[in-house]
């Protein structure tokens, strides 16, 4: 998948917002302020995205996959591009990653965001 492609994505996914921060990065988040991806615009298109917990070390060892720089510690790994996943994973795991961000909002967010609903595939 391309960056553009990526965005086109993560933009498609409920309540999802694009944001220019920190002098160049692409931010992908949904309740206007949590995070769930982000290129850094100015280092060939990395793009970073949170995983379970549980997934993250597995991750990282995988060829071209690492931890996020100042965002590991909340689980997010980065890659270049050419992103080393397949199309299929790494919607799933943009998929994936917007799905722990939304389950940690309040559910009166959800509710408003229409967030609350059970997820389909897109």
């Amino acid at each position: 998948m391309t960056a553009d492609q990526v965005a086109a994505f993560c933009l498609s996914l409920p309540g999802a917002r694009e944001d220019i921060k920190w002098g160049g990065v692409r931010v992908f988040s949904v309740a206007e302020k949590k995070m769930f991806a982000l290129f850094h615009l100015s280092t060939h298109n990395d793009l970073a995205f949170k995983v379970d917990d549980e997934l993250f070390l597995g991750f990282c060892d995988r060829p071209g996959i690492r931890p996020a720089p100042y965002l590991a510690r909340a689980r997010w790994v980065s890659m270049a591009a050419p992103y080393p996943l397949s199309e299929a994973e790494l919607k799933e795991r943009l998929i994936r990653s917007h799905q722990l961000v939304v389950g940690k909002l309040p559910k009166r967010i959800r509710v408003g965001l229409l967030l609350d609903q059970p997820q389909g595939d897109w």
